[in-house]
């Protein structure tokens, strides 16, 4: 698939971006070089090949759940700006 000017013009029309007609040229060559890349990718005959959720096939390191102590109520609000009932008050953002 390959893009012509026009193609690149109502992109950048649709996204509501102004573009020069030097950057409409630029941008239509860097644009039919990422599709010929695309191109390339779709070419490979990837059957047998089981998909990955990491290109480097790594896993999540993931830690242990362990129990920490909580902070006490007062020394978290004693902060806070204002507050009602051990809960922080906000200013109401709906009317």
């Amino acid at each position: 698939m390959s893009l012509t000017l026009s193609d690149v013009e109502r992109i950048a029309h649709l996204a509501r971006i102004q573009i020069t007609p030097a950057d409409a040229e630029r941008m239509l060559g860097e644009l039919n070089g990422i599709f010929g890349l695309i191109e390339q990718m779709q070419a490979i005959d990837t059957t047998g090949i089981e998909p990955m959720a990491h290109p480097l096939g790594g896993a999540q390191r993931l830690r242990a759940d362990e129990h920490q102590t909580l902070i006490p109520r007062d020394d978290t609000m004693k902060n806070a700006p204002a507050r009602q009932d051990g809960l922080f008050l906000v200013p109401k953002v709906i009317e």
